[in-house]
């Protein structure tokens, strides 16, 4: 693996010289033998906590028993966050090799080493002393658990850690041409082929958004292509995924508020990030499914020559815009590489942004925001989200929404009326598609700033868990 050494193995018994984390699924801890003591303590705490750490020293035994009665998928969650609070007992003690013992449902073993490689993900790439401790080996456990769920959850795992990375990484090494590269050497690692248009490229197809956010940089935008096209997919029409991909936002000359609204704007290419990883994992894992990713890319700078409020720009599709705030741009961006997608005559487009802070308003840093038009694949992503655990909250898209997007002297604007921003930005976005689609708003969930269970502060790679369950399921 990646980030640390998994290997797959059965016993009816484990050593006793090394630190073990216990996953029983009935009250019994199975392979190993308790002390009368370390029985008691367990018996004792375990109704109040459903992880109790035992020392043996210099070893530890980490026990976890959640309530087995709670629906499914919040055991799973469960199971994801006692890995990663082991995985802190891990690199707290420094403890180099670890096992991991589980008994029934090998998935809740599976949602526990998902939680403790995802908690184990740490940014120290610009630190002088690094303090990125990770063991060099996890042994697990558990008869019965299939080796090619394992080889899975690496390459998802990866491909969480990779778009983490990403979204770290400050405009002063990942510019919009940058990003493109990093897709590039994902797809020849992984065997999907990338394609990037530049500046020269963009203005031939007359992408009057990304073109006009792009005005106030001293970097020039771009417009990458990745496709996943395997032998024989399920899927005769492609399924497409659209990431917004604004490297750095200042808001422009709409200049955000105040330095503390614009110091992690460096994450505002976190839809971007996860189009990448989705498709990066897809190839990777072989997923049997026609997969194109467009990221449109730039920074919003304000700069002498920067679009203004007031402006119109004319976008791909034709459509005339009245700029009204420059600080809503990731729409415009988004806009032209949803025209830009009705080419391909999609099964399906999703796409993924950081479009609105109102998202983070209504639902926190716990679900993304969803709208779309149609139904039954909303419904499927929605489970897929239980299963995961990157919930959504689904808002209406009314026409009294778009109302408010009327121009005097343009076909719209791009802002609209105060309240329901949220949902605006999705009316927005709406007028662009004439296919099957969804709008993920992951403003709420693809940056933290506090660490949650196995999401870090920070970067957290919101979305890739969640399409990558959604894919498989087609």
């Amino acid at each position: 693996m990646a980030i640390m050494n998994i290997k797959l193995k059965t016993a009816d018994h484990l050593p006793e010289n090394i630190s073990i984390a216990l996953l029983p699924a009935a009250e019994e801890v199975p392979f190993i033998t308790l002390t009368p003591s370390e029985s008691g303590l367990w018996q004792s705490r375990t109704d109040k906590e459903e992880s109790v750490v035992i020392q043996r020293l210099p070893h530890y035994l980490f026990v976890t028993l959640p309530d087995l009665q709670s629906p499914a998928h919040q055991v799973f969650e469960k199971y994801r966050k006692a890995g990663s609070r082991f995985m802190e007992l891990v690199i707290e003690k420094r403890i180099e090799a670890v096992a991991i013992a589980g008994s029934g449902n090998p998935e809740y073993t599976i949602s526990f080493i998902e939680g403790l490689v995802l908690g184990g993900y740490a940014f120290h790439k610009y630190k002088k002393e690094k303090s990125d401790f990770l063991p060099r080996s996890v042994t697990i456990f558990h008869p019965g658990l299939n080796e090619n769920r394992l080889q899975e959850l690496e390459i998802l795992t990866d491909a969480v850690y990779w778009a983490r990375d990403l979204v770290n990484e400050p405009l002063s090494t990942l510019t919009a041409l940058a990003l493109s590269e990093q897709f590039g050497l994902k797809g020849k690692e992984s065997g999907f082929s990338v394609e990037v248009l530049h500046k020269k490229d963009i203005d031939g197809l007359r992408m009057g958004g990304l073109l006009a956010v792009n005005k106030g940089s001293i970097d020039p935008p771009t417009f990458t292509i990745m496709e996943w096209k395997p032998e024989n997919p399920v899927n005769d029409k492609p399924v497409i995924i659209v990431g917004k991909g604004v490297v750095y936002d200042t808001g422009g000359l709409s200049l955000k508020p105040t330095p503390k609204s614009m110091d992690y704007m460096k994450c505002d290419m976190a839809g971007a990030a996860t189009t990448g990883a989705i498709v990066y994992a897809a190839a990777r894992a072989k997923l049997p499914v026609h997969l194109v990713g467009l990221v449109p890319a730039t920074d919003n700078r304000p700069d002498g020559n920067a679009y203004v409020p007031g402006d119109v720009i004319t976008m791909y599709d034709g459509t005339t815009v009245e700029v009204l705030n420059t600080d809503a741009e990731g729409r415009l961006i988004l806009a032209d590489a949803l025209s830009f997608a009705k080419k391909y005559d999609p099964m399906l487009v999703i796409d993924l942004a950081t479009l609105t802070g109102a998202a983070s308003i209504i639902s926190g840093s716990h679900g993304m925001i969803a709208m779309g038009n149609h139904a039954v694949h909303l419904n499927q992503l929605k489970l897929s989200g239980e299963e995961v655990y990157e919930r959504i909250v689904e808002l209406p898209l009314w026409e009294e929404y778009g109302a408010t997007l009327k121009s005097d002297i343009a076909d719209m604007t791009n802002m609209g009326g105060r309240d329901g921003q949220t949902i605006i930005a999705g009316k927005f976005l709406e007028h662009f598609t004439d296919y099957p689609w969804i709008h993920l708003d992951i403003a709420g969930t693809a940056w933290l700033f506090d660490k949650e269970g196995y999401r870090p502060k920070g970067g957290t790679g919101s979305g890739i868990r969640l399409l990558f369950n959604f894919l498989k399921k087609l």
